[in-house]
């Protein structure tokens, strides 16, 4: 329990910039229309280099 505690603070402090010069978070949303009818989608995530994580909201 104690690792994965560790391992998830140091994403979290390396997430917020104290590694460096704080990233930027981008945001997309998307709304189409379909033979289902409209759906929309969204996603927050995060890019540091050649690096890129996103997670989807809908």
């Amino acid at each position: 329990m104690i690792r994965i505690l560790t391992v998830l603070v140091g994403l979290a402090l390396a997430g917020c910039g104290v590694d460096g010069e704080p990233t930027q978070p981008t945001a997309d949303l998307s709304i189409g229309i379909g033979d289902s009818g409209v759906h929309t989608a969204a996603r927050v995530g995060v890019r540091k280099g050649p690096f890129s994580v996103k997670w989807g909201v809908f």
